[in-house]
């Protein structure tokens, strides 16, 4: 491990000084190549004159320092706490180094690159304040502002905070303790920054986030729409539908596990990635390693076979084939969304492909593992407009990506018309789905009771969503539109809850 040591005491004869040499100790006897910036020794001016850090020329021992802390995999801060924080110089010195180009890098005004991730931190500090009354009383100001606001707006993670103190009333072997607990600290750097269980929790949460959980609940909805329509207020056969719904959501996270995989290069370049656009951006950050992606694709497209086996060993017979059938052609489409050959989004299918597999695919997924025939119109016609109103999300989605997406040769719809016509399109989605589900509530009276809140709720959602984008197409559209993906995503829930809700209260309610 490549380790950079920083001691910001401004006399090197101090007690962080010592605590300095014993982490440095311990660090090398581990196997870590150190290096050492001693900001006492180091000459720069500390304040900035001009308008913005990077525009002022840095100090030869500036230049050095940002080379070292480029070398660095593991940094370390070990410095006294006065006044509730750090000393003045080591402020001065983060001031002048952390440039942006350097450690970060604007590109939005809420949208920010993080140059130096990857890298990890250790802070060390003395303090005259009882540790546990500067944590509880005082809420560690110091190592809140250099842990969060600092080093992790450039993208370092804080692997450990360690407080010595009080000092003041310290006896000698008091500090010897002190000092071997510094040796060990950096003697544990032979198993790397992070503890097993730490390591444990980034690895965990690296793949929640490549998951993107955000998206399942809505085909959970959708499923059960369809599960329940096919018992007409009959009980559902849980065995059946619970491993219905497991052979989806495993099929999903292979589809966004094969997203990210298959859109690297795209999610690389993208400068507008949100919770919504993007792509989980797991491996971009480097939190997974392409290795374990694959691994993750093959597991969860092994499980999914693995479960879809198990649904029909434990579905009616009569339903095997058309289980068979609309799993695999729906889960086909699925996968194709980026994986070649097809490559759906590449070619402008891919918009339509969502709301396929999410409207119709969902739908009839849990309509066959009931016993309903594949032929049967109601889930179908209950597809028709749930699929127009997954259009505005996905269509929207594309805008903020559509400059990564362009220069990494993928044709999406936004890619192909432009941001501001692919709006209107969504725009004629908002006005698309209320009506049908008003024209199939009354050519239908069976299904009045399933769509006749969604065209009533639709309508007016609708609306909303419709002045709102037509507000940002008749001005140059900013290339992030959160704001209206949340809108258009919440849009197309009353297109499967009222039916639902209906449908769980059974006929007749």
């Amino acid at each position: 491990m490549r380790c950079l040591l920083i001691l910001a005491h401004p006399r090197r004869d101090s007690l962080c000084g010592a605590l300095f040499d014993a982490y440095a100790e311990g660090a090398r006897q581990a196997g870590a190549q150190c290096r050492e910036l001693i900001l006492s020794e180091m000459r720069f001016d500390p304040d900035v004159h001009t308008v913005s850090p990077e525009l002022q020329p840095l100090e030869p021992d500036l230049v050095r320092a940002q080379h070292d802390i480029a070398w660095a995999e593991h940094l370390v801060f070990i410095y006294p706490t006065w006044w509730g924080t750090f000393p003045a110089r080591l402020k001065g010195f983060l001031d002048r180094v952390m440039t942006p180009g350097f450690a970060f890098r604007h590109v939005a005004p809420d949208k920010w690159d993080k140059l130096l991730a990857g890298r990890t931190a250790d802070l060390i500090t003395t303090m005259d304040t009882p540790p546990l009354v500067y944590w509880l009383v005082y809420r560690a100001p110091g190592c809140q502002a250099l842990a969060r606001a600092t080093l992790g707006y450039c993208g370092l993670r804080t692997a450990r905070i360690e407080t010595f103190g009080p000092v003041v009333t310290s006896s000698p072997e008091q500090r010897r303790r002190w000092l071997d607990r510094a040796r060990t600290s950096g003697s544990r750097l032979v198993h790397g920054a992070l503890s097993p269980a730490k390591r444990r929790a980034q690895r965990l949460f690296a793949w929640l986030a490549a998951l993107r959980l955000q998206f399942y609940p809505m085909t959970w909805i959708v499923y059960t729409v369809g599960a329940l329509a096919a018992g007409a207020g009959k009980p559902m056969s849980m065995t059946p539908y619970l491993l219905g719904y497991l052979t989806l959501f495993l099929l999903e996270a292979a589809t966004v596990f094969l997203n990210d995989w298959f859109d690297f290069d795209s999610d690389r370049r993208n400068r507008n990635a949100g919770p919504f656009t993007g792509g989980s951006r797991v491996l971009v950050d480097g939190r997974l390693e392409r290795s374990a992606m694959r691994k993750g694709i093959g597991l969860s497209l092994l499980a999914a076979g693995a479960a879809l086996i198990a649904l029909l060993a434990a579905a009616p017979a009569a339903s095997a084939m058309a289980i068979v059938v609309l799993y695999t052609v729906f889960a086909a489409l699925a996968l194709s969304y980026t994986v070649p050959p097809l490559k759906l989004s590449h070619r402008g299918f891919g918009e339509l492909d969502v709301a396929l597999t999410h409207s119709a695919g969902a739908i009839m997924a849990g309509y066959v593992v009931q016993g309903g025939g594949w032929s049967d119109d109601m889930p179908w016609l209950l597809a028709l407009p749930l699929g127009v109103s997954i259009l505005p999300s996905i269509l929207l989605a594309g805008c903020p990506d559509r400059a990564a997406d362009q220069a990494a040769a993928k044709r999406t719809l936004v890619v192909i018309l432009g941001k501001r016509s692919t709006a209107r399109l969504a725009m004629a989605a908002t006005v698309a789905a209320p009506a049908l589900a008003a024209l199939l509530s009354l050519a239908r009276p069976d299904m009045a009771s399933l769509l006749g809140w969604s065209a009533a709720g639709g309508a007016v959602h609708g609306a909303w969503l419709w002045l709102r984008l037509r507000r940002l197409t008749a001005r140059e559209m900013p290339e992030r539109i959160d704001g209206a993906i949340v809108l258009a995503l919440t849009f197309m829930l009353w297109f499967c809850v009222p039916p639902l809700i209906a449908l769980m209260r059974g006929p007749g309610a």
